[in-house]
Parts: C-alpha cells; structure tokens; sequence
C-alpha cells in the first residue's frame, strides 16, 4: 500500500476511534465527490432524526504546526465544497503523523497509543479564494478533534448551531 494510502487508512481509522469513545456512529460514503470522506451520527440523542456531521480527513507528517496553529495547504476544490452553506455541517479534520511510519501507532497490553494529532476546523462562511491551486488553512491548536470535542461540536448542532 502506498503512502497516501496509508494516511488516509490511518486518518480514518483516528476518528473512528474517537467517534466511538463519544458515542457516535460513522458512516463512509461510497463516492468522495463533494470532499466529504466520513459521516457522523449522533444516533442517542434523537434516534428517529440524528444529528449529522461531514467530515473531510486529511492526514500529513509535514511540519504545519506553530505555536500558535496548524497551517494546513488545501486544495482549492475542498476549500470551495467545505466553505459552502451545506445543511448538514461539515468539518475538516487534519490528522499529523511522525514522519516515519513505524512511530504512528504503540501497542502494549496496556495502552494503544496513536500519533500525534487531530484538528478540526469549520470553513463554513470562509471567502473565495483566487488561488488556483491550494489555500492553507489556519486552525488553532486549541481546536483538537478529541471525543470532548466531538460531543461538544454534536450537541452545538443539536441545537440548531453551526460549529
């Protein structure tokens, strides 16, 4: 399996684990057309209409990461279908990784450790962009897609707001 591969595996895997420490279901959808790569459902809190959520994963070892944010160079066409009014909310969550691959992931019988880190950011309302190519995104660090967070950003849409 290649690289990308790999991190997309990888970056899949991180929220599924989260999502189900926070007690949501994930879906995937069959087809990434409109840069969406997993769902989200928080099935117990309405389980005859849950609330949605649309993630975009991406997952990199580049060294995006300052003290103050991450900077993350996205593709002009996820910029574009994630800055737009969708009904359900949408989220991009960037996954970092070490470089080499043998230190993504520990295992003892004690613990599963997976590195480093997840963020998540809304670009909901976000400008167009004239770049043709990328537009690197700023998230604040403070922005980590932990399962805290998940319920946090479920229970936000739970009531009618947008994350």
């Amino acid at each position: 399996m290649e690289l990308n591969q790999r991190k997309e595996q990888f970056s899949k895997a991180y929220v599924r684990a989260v999502a189900a420490v926070a007690g949501c279901s994930v879906d995937q959808p069959e087809n990434d057309y409109d840069s969406v790569d997993l769902c989200i459902k928080a099935v117990d809190r309405d389980p005859v209409q849950p609330h949605r959520l649309e993630l975009q994963l991406k997952c990199t070892s580049r060294d995006v990461l300052n003290a103050q944010c991450v900077r993350y160079p996205l593709n002009v066409k996820n910029y574009n279908d994630l800055r737009v009014t969708a009904f359900i909310p949408r989220l991009l969550v960037v996954v970092l990784v070490p470089e080499n691959i043998g230190e993504w992931i520990q295992q003892s019988e004690q613990e599963m450790l997976l590195r480093h880190c997840a963020y998540w950011l809304s670009l909901r309302g976000m400008p167009e962009t004239q770049n043709t190519s990328r537009v690197t995104v700023e998230f604040p660090r403070s922005n980590q897609f932990t399962a805290e967070a998940l319920q946090s950003i479920m229970q936000r849409i739970s009531q009618g707001d947008i994350p």
